[in-house]
């Protein structure tokens, strides 16, 4: 995958042969992501009413992805099985289609993001029990706990950390 953004996942495990990592295309592409990101959502979110993840698809597209850095696993046609949100080192979101689940999606993007930050944060939502146990595997642990989101919304938040290992 090498330091360019389009490195190419040679799809050694979980079924990302073929799968690329790139910019995102910009606000042209925002209803793919969204698209993707929604499906994610009701496959993992179920503490999210359907006016939850209706609030929170209106800002992805009108606040969150305008305002970081989001680079896509692509299919080889191009079409966005997953994407990620980067400030800095911090992971702002990893969405995978619910279609792409289980293939190595996230944590290609994962490594992709490790490859350029050797230190990595973010936040998840104590009431996604998925999400948290895929971020343990990827060996993050937790590091804090905020009772309430960043929009001040009763939704539990842990704080995770993961470093990466030096090569030897």
């Amino acid at each position: 995958m090498g330091d360019s953004p389009n490195g190419t996942a040679d799809g050694t495990t979980g079924g990302t042969a073929g799968v690329t990592v790139r910019p995102a295309a910009g606000p042209e592409e925002h209803g793919a992501l969204a698209a993707v990101w929604r499906s994610a959502v009701e496959a993992t979110h179920d503490f999210l009413t359907p006016e939850d993840v209706d609030h929170y698809e209106a800002r992805l597209c009108g606040e969150y992805l305008p305002a970081h850095p989001v680079h896509v696993a692509a299919d080889p046609d191009g079409r966005p099985l997953g994407f990620i949100g980067l400030a800095g080192s911090h992971v702002n979101m990893l969405f995978v289609d619910a279609a792409a689940r289980g293939r190595g999606i996230g944590g290609l993007l994962l490594a992709w993001a490790a490859e350029r930050h050797p230190v990595l944060t973010l936040d998840v939502n104590e009431q996604n029990p998925q999400a948290i146990a895929f971020y343990r595997r990827k060996g993050f642990v937790q590091t804090g706990r905020s009772p309430l989101d960043d929009d001040g919304r009763p939704f539990p938040l842990l704080h995770m950390r993961r470093e990466t290992p030096s090569p030897e």
